[in-house]
């Protein structure tokens, strides 16, 4: 497994990071959960990225229990607040942010998080009341470091020129893959100038990238799109889109692997990304996409692929 430094935070994290969006606690069987979280450290993963709001709380309480016994010093823990935990409890307010960290401490069973992440921007709450509770959790030693997910570049720049004295941000989490392109034209490149490392999230493309999809038929049973997650990946699964993705295939095929180990290759080979975040419902598919941290795929295959879908980019 590869590692890489998360910004200018001096903290390594792995180049395939585990999520746990709509997986553990929720949708995966704990004993698989558990399985699939002792695959990620057999093959190196040591970054593992959740949030108080999947399952309400529910997959940081997984984490806590299946990572106890673990050495704390074995692995990085982000988490993230901004969304509803109840009616009253949401966004970035600095009562939220004292509120929502000890919370997250509390059921993942640790005394800090190394990363703690603004889900969203709140634009109800001055943007100086937020970073000035954040750099508080890192003063208090509650977190190590601090990040944001999906801000915009003005609200990216309006963070960095707070620090100092506030914490700086050390990391950004925004979507992010061979179809979904929208952070190269201007999020890469503040963060690049300012030390802030990218945690990308559905470098699949919420699998539609491992070609499991073919235009004009049914999804197959049990996969996201013939489930309730169909609603999300509307734009994805037109017949362009995947009629395109199957090109990929030959591609794939000289660089000596799968189609979705290129695409998360693709991802960690571009400028500024930090660690791609896959989900994993079962072990033997998380040992498989980590083999591409390691892949040394021909620069000139990762631009064919890119070129095959260049014409069906939904940004």
């Amino acid at each position: 497994m590869q590692y890489r430094q998360l910004g200018d935070s001096g903290i390594e994290v792995s180049a395939i990071s585990l999520g746990s969006w709509l997986t553990y606690g929720v949708g995966v069987d704990d004993s698989a959960g558990r399985a699939c979280v002792d695959a990620a450290f057999d093959v190196g993963i040591n970054f593992i990225d959740t949030s108080n709001v999947y399952g309400r709380g529910a997959a940081e309480r997984f984490l806590g229990d299946v990572l106890e016994g673990r050495p704390r010093g074995s692995y990085v823990l982000a988490t993230k607040l901004f969304f509803p935990m109840t009616e009253t409890d949401k966004g970035l307010s600095a009562a939220q942010v004292a509120t929502q960290i000890d919370a997250s401490l509390q059921r993942l069973r640790t005394d800090y998080v190394d990363l703690y992440q603004c889900h969203r921007y709140d634009p109800d709450t001055p943007l100086e009341e937020t970073m000035e509770a954040l750099s508080e959790v890192v003063r208090s030693g509650k977190a190590r470091a601090i990040g944001f997910s999906e801000w915009s570049p003005e609200q990216i720049e309006a963070a960095v020129a707070l620090a100092p004295p506030h914490v700086k941000f050390v990391s950004s989490q925004p979507q992010y893959s061979l179809l979904y392109r929208r952070v190269e034209a201007k999020v890469i490149p503040i963060s690049i100038a300012n030390g802030i490392g990218q945690i990308v999230w559905s470098p699949l493309a919420m699998g539609v990238l491992s070609g499991k999809y073919a235009p004009g038929a049914t999804p197959p049973a049990g996969t996201r799109a013939a489930g309730d997650d169909a609603a999300f990946m509307k734009l994805y699964m037109t017949d362009a889109v995947l009629e395109a993705v199957q090109k990929l295939k030959p591609v794939a095929d000289k660089a000596g692997c799968s189609m979705a180990q290129l695409a998360i290759a693709w991802v960690l080979a571009q400028p500024g990304i930090t660690s791609a975040i896959v989900g994993a419902s079962r072990p033997e598919q998380l040992r498989e996409t980590a083999k591409a941290a390691d892949l040394a795929i021909d620069p000139a295959l990762l631009a064919e692929a890119a070129a095959i879908l260049e014409g069906v980019r939904v940004s």
